[in-house]
């Protein structure tokens, strides 16, 4: 009979579309939640994300002194300092950190390792 599923712990017939038994009230689907569950985050997306932040805290975006004009001078690295009494932006600079954040989770949830 095409259509009836029983109920794996009282047996009861419950038509293919139910999601709970009428008799005991087990959820039908526990199987896929348990499939869900056994996903996992990718690992090294993670530690990719994790660097960059450390990077964008270590090389922070600068902008020009507060004497001169508004103007923005970007990440300065070790080789290339910004000019003297250059500051940085702390409004960027989170920005930057939490468009990291967020899409380093996003990546890791994107390529997450599913079960086979």
């Amino acid at each position: 009979m095409q259509g009836v599923k029983r109920c794996p712990r009282c047996g009861q017939e419950l038509s293919a579309t139910a999601r709970f038994c009428i008799t005991c009230g087990k959820p039908i689907l526990a199987d896929a939640l348990q499939d869900r569950a056994r996903e996992t985050l990718n690992m090294r997306v993670l530690y990719l994300m994790v660097g960059l932040l450390i990077l964008a805290v270590l090389f922070p975006p600068w902008e020009a002194p507060p004497s001169d004009p508004p103007e923005y001078l970007g990440f300065h690295f070790i080789l290339s300092p910004p000019r003297p009494g250059a500051v940085i932006s702390r409004l960027l600079q989170t920005i930057e950190l939490v468009t990291i954040a967020v899409a380093g989770l996003y990546g890791a949830w994107l390529f997450r390792e599913r079960p086979r």
